[in-house]
C-alpha cells in the first residue's frame, strides 16, 4: 500500500511505516498518514482531500518510541484491516469564497473591544433577532469537542451544532438537522469568517451574508481512536483518557457491550 506521510517529526515516523510494509510516496497515495494532533489531520484533509487519512497522535517524549508504538497499527493499515470512520464536513460560502471544515466554521469579531452584530436564519426562519456578541461557531460532531464544547460544555453526535459566543443576551445553542442551512447576515462588523485551522480568513462587513451547510464530501479516517487517545492512559484515567466524542462505531460497540446480558 502506498502512503503519503505528512505532519511533524516525519523522520521518526518513516521507519515505522517501512517496517509495517507501507511504501512511502509523494504522489498517487492510497492513504495519507498524518502525524501530530488534530491540526495535522485538519491540514492533511485541506491539502489532500478525498484520500483516506490515518491520523497518528504525536506521543509525549517519555512515551514508548513511535517506531515501536505505531508498527502494529500501521500493519493493520497495510493489510487494509483498519477500522474506518466517515466524518462529515461543513461548507461555508460568502460571495466568491468557499471554505470547508472538518471541525468547525467560525464567525468572530475583529476588534476585541467591539462586538459583532448579526442575524441568523435557519432554513429561512429567523432565530432570536439581532444577536450581539463575539460571533458564532457551527460544528460537526467530530469538531464539537473543540471550540463548540468550550462554549456549550457539550458535544453532539449527529447533525450540526450551532453555538453563540459571548452574546450579550442568553442565546441557547442548537443542534440542527444535517439538512439544515444556516444563513448569517452581518449587521455590524468588522468580523472574520474562518474554518478549522485554515490560514485563509474572509473579512466580513455590514451586509455580508454567510451560508453554512453540511458539505457533500465526507472524510474517510482509518484508526481514528489513536487520534482520540482511546487506548492510552492519562494522569487521572488509568484505563484511557476521558473522551466526550466517540466515533460512531466505537459508540455502538460500547452500547452493545452495556446492553449485553451478564455471562
Amino acid at each position: 500500500m502506498r502512503a503519503l506521510l505528512v505532519g511533524q517529526d516525519l523522520d521518526l515516523i518513516a521507519p515505522a511505516l517501512l517496517q509495517a510494509g507501507l511504501e512511502i510516496v509523494d504522489h498517487n497515495p492510497d492513504v495519507c498518514v498524518c502525524h501530530g494532533g488534530d491540526g495535522a489531520l485538519l491540514g492533511a484533509e485541506r491539502d489532500y482531500p478525498g484520500i483516506p487519512k490515518v491520523p497518528l497522535r504525536r506521543r509525549p517524549p517519555e512515551a514508548t518510541p513511535p517506531i515501536e508504538d505505531y508498527v502494529a497499527l500501521l500493519r493493520r493499515v497495510a493489510r487494509s484491516e483498519s477500522p474506518v470512520s466517515h466524518l462529515n464536513k461543513l461548507e461555508a460560502t460568502c460571495g466568491p469564497f468557499r471554505l470547508l471544515a472538518l471541525n468547525d466554521v467560525l464567525i468572530h469579531n475583529v476588534n476585541v473591544t467591539a462586538a459583532v452584530r448579526y442575524r441568523v436564519e435557519i432554513d429561512g426562519v429567523e432565530h432570536f433577532g439581532e444577536i450581539v456578541g463575539d460571533g458564532l461557531v457551527a460544528a460537526t460532531p467530530f469538531g464539537s469537542s473543540a471550540y463548540y464544547r468550550s462554549i456549550t460544555d457539550s458535544v453532539i453526535h449527529v447533525g450540526i451544532g450551532l453555538a453563540f459566543n459571548n452574546s450579550t443576551e442568553p442565546v441557547n445553542h442548537l443542534v440542527l438537522s444535517p439538512e439544515s442551512t444556516i444563513k448569517v447576515t452581518i449587521t455590524r462588523g468588522p468580523a472574520l469568517l474562518a474554518a478549522d485551522n485554515n490560514p485563509l480568513v474572509v473579512p466580513l462587513s455590514e451586509g455580508d451574508v454567510v451560508r453554512i451547510r453540511q458539505a457533500e464530501q465526507m472524510v474517510e479516517v482509518w484508526e481514528i481512536n489513536d487520534l482520540l487517545c482511546m487506548n492510552r492512559p492519562g494522569p487521572d484515567q488509568p484505563n484511557g483518557r476521558r473522551l466526550r466524542w466517540l466515533a460512531p462505531e466505537t459508540r455502538r460497540n460500547q452500547q452493545n457491550a452495556e446492553s449485553a446480558p451478564d455471562a
